[in-house]
């Protein structure tokens, strides 16, 4: 297996996820435990008598709900809330370990602290949940509401109320810490539905050729030495130096599908788990070595889809992000729409880091063509020549402030020293797709 590297990164394409104090983040192994002051006999033993007289006023254990100042990483407290707790086998009455939220972050970030990383002296009265619902919903607006709990909601804005408390309910605390994945332990950043014999695992091993996870690091052994896939099943439709994509048809690979999914989902907080995989195809890019290819992410879309959606799913996994390769994925989806004939769009809801991922695309393609571009051209043009749907470039050119209504209909006003900012803004395009390596027939034209 070689060395085992831990990543941590947060991240899609080229943009960092910011942790609580602002900084990206990318701990590696052994960097995560905060060095706190040592303090003398008597600080020490004042503190302890101090934590002792807050366990016999009844503070502790906290209940879920609870919301209180919690030590992250880099050693200051940011306010938690306590989302779930679970007690040590063989601890005292008041001995728990906490699930907790970080409040003004991405749930991403939730994980378990100790007793010692919060400031009891900061715990706020805990109020019924439900009763308190209740009185919000009268009081405001499902989109008000999500606006106050956004990190909760993010990415599910087609759910109805119950919905939405289901699924909260049902993936809010993380079940698989870590992965390993060839050469990479990686922590996990949101709950996935793994079966049920997988519930005791807090870290599970996958074949990073066919995919198949196990418990235990002596069970990938024996399974690598009979596993025959150097690179995933399926069609590789593009190879440009050490870069190779590979078609994956979940009908004929129904398994590698599913546990593709499952090894998204741990990834991506909005998805929906299809566990029926036969309507879509897995569009896997992967770096090629003298062991394999290695994959680094993937896309999904639908073999058919009435709403044009040309992708369903992307993800690139942690230890290859900030390397151009989200931005590449979603410019082979587009350079697949082209040789359909189709103009395509992501299929909603985005993720954070998805809508700013298509935002840089949709902004550096359409620049690139304006700034290019004498004379008048229109949004249908636009269109034809990228294969970005109307409705998207629409809302980019309208964010940009380069699109104005008059008498009736859109006009572009693109003003080069604009375009020149924009531009620069926008940062750097990533990996190109070499359109000459593709080699790919549309999926109709198959049977």
């Amino acid at each position: 297996m070689g060395s085992i590297d831990t990543s941590t990164r947060a991240e899609s394409g080229s943009d960092p996820i910011p942790t609580p104090n602002g900084t990206t983040n990318g701990l590696h192994a052994g960097e995560d435990s905060v060095q706190t002051p040592a303090v003398d006999s008597t600080g020490a033993s004042a503190e302890n008598e101090s934590l002792r007289k807050r366990r016999g006023s009844g503070v502790l254990p906290l209940e879920v709900g609870t919301r209180v100042m919690c030590r992250w990483r880099d050693g200051k407290y940011h306010p938690v809330k306590v989302i779930e707790r679970r007690k040590f086998p063989c601890g005292g009455v008041n001995d728990y370990e906490y699930y907790v939220h970080y409040t003004e972050f991405n749930r991403r970030l939730d994980e378990w602290v100790k007793l010692e990383q919060l400031d009891l002296n900061s715990v706020e009265t805990v109020v019924d949940e439900k009763v308190e619902d209740k009185v919000t919903s009268l009081k405001m607006t499902r989109h008000q509401k999500r606006k106050i709990d956004e990190t909760h909601v993010e990415g599910h804005e087609e759910l109805d109320a119950a919905s939405l408390r289901e699924h909260e309910e049902f993936t809010k605390v993380k079940n698989i810490a870590t992965i390993e994945l060839g050469r990479y332990e990686i922590e996990t950043w949101y709950f996935s539905p793994f079966p049920p014999e997988y519930n005791d695992c807090s870290k599970l091993f996958f074949c990073e050729f066919c995919l198949n996870f196990m418990k235990r690091k002596e069970q990938l052994q024996r399974h690598m030495r009979k596993c025959d896939l150097k690179h995933p099943p399926g069609d590789e439709i593009y190879r440009s130096g050490t870069l190779s994509m590979f078609e994956v048809d979940g009908k004929k690979n129904k398994v590698y599908g599913q546990n593709l999914c499952y090894l998204a989902k741990l990834f991506l907080d909005h998805k929906t788990l299809y566990y029926d995989v036969d309507l879509f195809l897995f569009y896997v890019l992967c770096e090629c070595d003298d062991r394999g290819c290695h994959m680094v992410g993937y896309f999904s879309k639908e073999k058919h889809s009435e709403e044009s959606y040309n992708l369903a799913c992307i993800l690139t996994l942690p230890p290859y992000q900030r390397k151009g390769y989200g931005k590449f994925l979603i410019a082979f989806s587009y350079e697949l729409s082209k040789k359909e004939g189709k103009v395509g769009t992501p299929e909603r809801p985005l993720s954070d880091l998805g809508m700013l991922s298509y935002r840089g695309y949709w902004t550096r393609v359409l620049l690139d063509i304006l700034k290019k571009h004498k004379g008048n051209i229109s949004i249908k043009e636009l269109s034809d020549m990228t294969a970005i749907k109307a409705e998207d470039i629409l809302s980019t050119l309208q964010g940009l402030e380069l699109i104005q209504y008059r008498k009736g209909q859109h006009v572009i006003c693109a003003d080069p020293k604009v375009l020149d900012r924009h531009l620069k803004a926008a940062g750097r395009g990533g990996l190109e797709v070499d359109v000459s390596k593709l080699i790919w027939t549309p999926y109709k034209e198959q049977n």
